[in-house]
C-alpha cells in the first residue's frame, strides 16, 4: 500500500509524525537503491589497478601454459637464437627446456615454489640456484632467472594503482603502477604498466630500481591469434644501461589452461631431456 506523504490539516499530530517517519525511511531506502544501481556502471567504466593487471597476467600466461618460444639475444658484438619449450603452472611451478642450438640443447630450468634448479647436460650436473641469483641474466639474455620461471608474482607481491591514462604508440592506455608490498622479496622499486583501454592488451612494462631509476623496458607487439586467444606474440626487453642490447621472445605455439603432466615438474624430467 503506498504511503501518502502529503500533510493534511484533518490528520492528528501523532498520525502526521508517524507518516513523516515512514516517508523519511522510504526516501533513504530510495536514495540507497539509486546509489547501489549506479555502482556497477562506475566500476565497469573504471577498473581498478589489480583488475587490469590480473587481466594482463591471465592473457599472457593463463592458469597454465605449454608452448614453444624463440628467444633471440642481441648485443653490439654478437647474436644468438634459442628455441625453448616451456611449461608453466602458475603460481607454483615452471619448467623451461632449451631445444636448440646443439651447444645448449638439453639445458633445463625447474622451479617449484621458491626453489630453482638448472640442469647442465655437458657436465651432467643439477645446480641449485640460490635466491640471490634469481635476478641474474638467464643464458646471457636480458631476462632474469625470475622472469623465465616466474617466481615472484606481480599480483601477490605488489599493490596496484591506476595513475591515469596516456597515449602509448598512438593508443589510449591505462597507466598502472605496481609497488612492492613491504614483506615482498622483490628487487624492483616499482613497475609501470601501459595497458590498452578497451581490450586490456599489454603495450609496455617499465621497471624501476628502488632509487627510482628506469632500468629496463619490456615492449609487446605483433598481436595475433594463438592458442585460442588474441595476444601479443613478440616481446622485446631492452636494458637502458646496455645500449644496443635487446632480447626478443617470439611465441610460436601455446596451449593455455590445460592440465600439465605431474612428471614434468620433477628432477627426473630435468635430467632426462
Amino acid at each position: 500500500m503506498p504511503i501518502d506523504c502529503a500533510a493534511s490539516p484533518n490528520t492528528g499530530k501523532a498520525v502526521q509524525a508517524g507518516k513523516r517517519r515512514a516517508c523519511g525511511v522510504l526516501l533513504q531506502a530510495t536514495l540507497a537503491a539509486l546509489a547501489w544501481d549506479a555502482m556497477p556502471a562506475a566500476h565497469a567504466q573504471e577498473p581498478d589497478g589489480r583488475d587490469i593487471i590480473e587481466r594482463v597476467e591471465h592473457l599472457l600466461w593463463g592458469s597454465t601454459v605449454q608452448g614453444q618460444y624463440q628467444m633471440t639475444i642481441t648485443t653490439p658484438r654478437w647474436q644468438r637464437t634459442l628455441a625453448l619449450r616451456v611449461w608453466i603452472e602458475r603460481p607454483r611451478r615452471s619448467f623451461v627446456r632449451i631445444l636448440s642450438p646443439a651447444k645448449e640443447a638439453g639445458i633445463g630450468s625447474l622451479r617449484i615454489g621458491t626453489d630453482m634448479w638448472n640442469y647442465l647436460p655437458n657436465v651432467e650436473r643439477v645446480v641449485k640456484i640460490p635466491p640471490s641469483m634469481m635476478l641474474q641474466p638467464w643464458m646471457g639474455s636480458d631476462f632474469t632467472n625470475d622472469d623465465l620461471v616466474k617466481e615472484s608474482s606481480v599480483l601477490e607481491d605488489y599493490t596496484h594503482k591506476v595513475l591515469g591514462t596516456s597515449t602509448v604508440d598512438g593508443q589510449d592506455a591505462y597507466q598502472v603502477e605496481a609497488t612492492p608490498k613491504p614483506e615482498a622479496a622483490v628487487v624492483w622499486g616499482r613497475v609501470l604498466y601501459s595497458v590498452r583501454k578497451g581490450d586490456f592488451m599489454p603495450l609496455k612494462q617499465a621497471y624501476f630500481s628502488e632509487r627510482g631509476e628506469l632500468v629496463r623496458v619490456l615492449s609487446f607487439s605483433e598481436v595475433r591469434q594463438l592458442g585460442g586467444r588474441t595476444l601479443p606474440t613478440r616481446w622485446e626487453m631492452r636494458p637502458l644501461a646496455k645500449p644496443g642490447n635487446v632480447t626478443t621472445v617470439l611465441l610460436k605455439e601455446a596451449v593455455f589452461d590445460r592440465p600439465v603432466d605431474e612428471a614434468v615438474f620433477t628432477q627426473s624430467h630435468l635430467q632426462n631431456p
